[in-house]
């Protein structure tokens, strides 16, 4: 970890999920620093599964995180947060960076299901998210964020998905709310006055063949097939609870598919 005199903290942590040959998955890289810690944790059936804990509060104003996780081939993985992120203000000027770089490799399988990221009042975060599948890769992946803690506006959050499937984008897009985001954020065509708002990619080999329908899926969460082996549900809510019961469903919708 490395902490330059009046900028914010620098820290990585990289993930590396093998086949061990023997039906199961291995971790040769578990490597991480500073406020990102990785723990093995318990897993069923062939998979490895791995969570992220903060170790420290943050990011604040100036930090840059990076996690980078990569699945190879016949590899599965899974991995969560033991609790929310919270981006707060800080003493350093600026904003904070949080990229998060993810690989799999053909016939490999990523559940990348972190928990809320939360945009506290007077933070300033730029948050970038890149997944680079092969064509028979696999992937479940879940974002949260919600805006301001109970009772506060919320700072300043930009947000970019990238997912590339076989070298071809599937998805690009990106969010940017709270203060200084451009106009009509918070208005009808976004987040219609809402406060949680969350995406779940789901890619399969599968879906190439028969797409999902698209669909609204209950109040605030809507189901749609991407120009590739993938669908999106994107939500919003008035809460990181009804936010997370949406994409649950919805995700149990897609498994009965």
């Amino acid at each position: 970890m490395s902490v330059p005199a009046g900028a914010g903290v620098r820290s990585v942590a990289r993930i590396v999920a093998r086949d061990d040959g023997r039906g199961g998955t291995s971790l040769p890289v578990l490597e991480s620093d500073g406020p990102l810690a990785l723990r093995r944790t318990r897993a069923t059936g062939d998979g490895a599964r791995v969570m992220l804990v903060g170790a420290m509060s943050g990011p604040l104003g100036g930090d840059h995180f990076t996690v980078e996780g990569r699945v190879e081939e016949g590899a599965r993985l899974s991995v969560g947060s033991a609790a929310a992120t919270i981006a707060l203000p800080g003493q350093a000027k600026g904003e904070a960076r949080y990229d998060v770089r993810l690989g799999v490799a053909d016939q490999g399988e990523l559940n990348w299901l972190p928990e809320q990221l939360i945009s506290a009042q007077g933070s300033d975060l730029y948050v970038t998210t890149r997944v680079e599948l092969a064509a028979t890769a696999r992937l479940v992946l879940r974002e949260e964020q919600v805006l301001g803690r109970v009772g506060e506006e919320p700072g300043r959050l930009t947000s970019r998905l990238t997912v590339r499937v076989a070298g071809l984008v599937v998805l690009d897009q990106e969010l940017s709310c709270g203060p200084g985001a451009p106009g009509g954020w918070d208005g009808p065509a976004v987040l219609a006055g809402y406060r949680a708002v969350g995406q779940l990619v789901v890619v399969r080999p599968e879906f190439a063949a028969v797409p999902v329908t698209a669909r609204v899926l209950g109040d605030g969460a809507s189901l749609v097939p991407l120009a590739g082996p993938a669908a999106l549900v994107t939500a919003v809510a008035p809460d990181a609870l009804r936010l997370r019961r949406l994409l649950d469903e919805a995700l149990a919708s897609l498994q009965q598919t």
